[in-house]
């Protein structure tokens, strides 16, 4: 099987087009979370820390919703002629996106898959905007 891409992102802080919507990463499927998902970072002891940590990590998987969309994701990449790159976004790309993302490479990596994992933003502070989270 090919390689995989899997891109973490966050809506608030992609270029946008002319009517003012965000552009997302090129990707065969692009998973938008804002609203599948609660924010983690509600729970303050992870305010400070991103989706690279295992405690973001496990906050995020037991989230509910959250296990059934990450069997859903790696249904989906492990699909005979399926995707080459697979984005998940959430409000800031700090805890969610890229806290799914990590485990969703995890889970196709022990089953043999070749995964490449790219985080646009998860080094971005923050963001205080509450509307899109």
């Amino acid at each position: 099987m090919h390689p995989i891409r899997l891109i973490s992102f966050g809506y608030l802080h992609l270029p946008t087009d002319s009517d003012g919507r965000p552009i997302p990463p090129t990707a065969d499927r692009i998973e938008d979370v804002r609203d599948r998902l609660r924010d983690p970072a509600a729970a303050r002891d992870i305010l400070d820390l991103d989706g690279l940590n295992p405690r973001v990590q496990d906050v995020v998987l037991n989230t509910p919703g959250a296990r059934e969309l990450l069997d859903n994701l790696a249904d989906y990449a492990n699909l005979p002629a399926g995707p080459r790159r697979i984005a998940i976004g959430c409000a800031g790309g700090r805890h969610r996106a890229s806290g799914l993302t990590e485990l969703l490479a995890r889970a196709l990596r022990e089953h043999g898959r070749d995964v490449e994992v790219e985080h646009l933003h998860v080094h971005l502070p923050r963001v205080l905007k509450t509307a899109a989270s």
